[in-house]
């Protein structure tokens, strides 16, 4: 992909990213909220890079993405990896509607998933591995608290490949929202919606499909055909590492309580629904968290690797 002047007065590429652009190989994409604000330190630098890793292994180049001085960054060092793991939540969470406001005053941010797959668009990159996706809060008919990545979703063409959405959300509303937007939801190896700490939610996919392959043969259509916007590959938790659905939902339902009662809302909300529940599950959410990450980065880096293959055989 050619970078214009313009990209570049904002975008800064680490070597290898760089590198694998100009060569057309495999990249994958990976947020920064989840170092900063999803676990603690040093579990949370120790999980960045034990997930960079993973991507390599499976033959792509990882390319974190967070926003350090002002600069759009694709691709950190591990320095850089530690200081957002250091200063942890005193970085802030950066959507789409932070970027502008970030970048002019030289600040640092930690990418959501909307503002990732604004990044990872800018540098030419499609896929991108996280762990779950933000969605439509529950009591969104009160509030209308709804996740800029649903609308990101939509407009940006980026693969996005989850455990689904998070299980704090109403996943039936989320996916409503999706199929409102657009947006194709692919089970890998499922026909269920996985709910981030668990494998089923009770609630289908669009279409499932087996294999990394026949996920970029649909990423490949989609692209080539002209249809704007992005595709969700929810990729559920191995089984081995499954969360208790009853326990999940009980801790659940007190930390949503607990943050009534406190009055953590907009963007506050997720981080400390996900930290609460931490404490209430005495650190199962956690580990589950991280294997989760680990899956989703390591069939990224599959897809990825047969997307560029499909691209160069065209």
């Amino acid at each position: 992909m050619s970078l214009t002047k313009t990209y570049m007065q904002y975008l800064q590429l680490s070597p290898s990213v760089k590198t694998a652009i100009e060569n057309r190989q495999p990249i994958v994409a990976l947020e920064s909220t989840i170092i900063a604000h999803g676990m603690p330190f040093p579990k949370n630098v120790e999980t960045a890079l034990r997930v960079e890793q993973i991507v390599r292994e499976a033959g792509a180049i990882p390319a974190t993405c967070a926003i350090i001085g002002g600069k759009l960054k694709a691709g950190l060092t591990n320095s850089e990896l530690e200081f957002l793991a250091r200063e942890g939540a005193s970085i802030p969470k950066a959507s789409r509607r932070d970027l502008p406001y970030l970048v002019s005053q030289r600040k640092n941010g930690a990418t959501t998933v909307a503002s990732t797959m604004i990044i990872a668009h800018l540098a030419g990159i499609r896929i991108f591995a996280t762990g779950g996706i933000g969605g439509v809060h529950r009591g969104a008919a009160t509030t209308m608290d709804i996740s800029a990545d649903l609308p990101e979703l939509a407009q940006t063409p980026v693969a996005v490949i989850s455990a689904g959405a998070k299980s704090i959300l109403d996943l039936g509303l989320t996916l409503e929202y999706l199929e409102t937007l657009g947006v194709p939801v692919i089970g890998y190896q499922t026909d269920d919606f996985p709910a981030f700490f668990t494998r089923k939610s009770g609630f289908g996919v669009d279409f499932r499909l087996d294999t990394p392959n026949d996920i970029a043969e649909l990423l490949y259509a989609k692209w080539t055909m002209g249809l704007d916007g992005g595709v969700l590959i929810a990729n559920p938790v191995p089984l081995e590492y499954e969360a208790d659905a009853a326990l999940m939902e009980q801790a659940l339902l007190q930390a949503l309580a607990d943050a009534d009662r406190e009055q953590v809302q907009g963007k506050a909300l997720t981080p400390y629904l996900l930290a609460r529940i931490e404490r209430l599950t005495e650190g199962r959410s956690l580990d589950t968290n991280i294997e989760l990450m680990c899956n989703n980065a390591r069939l990224a880096g599959e897809v990825a690797v047969r997307l560029v293959a499909r691209e160069k055989n065209a």
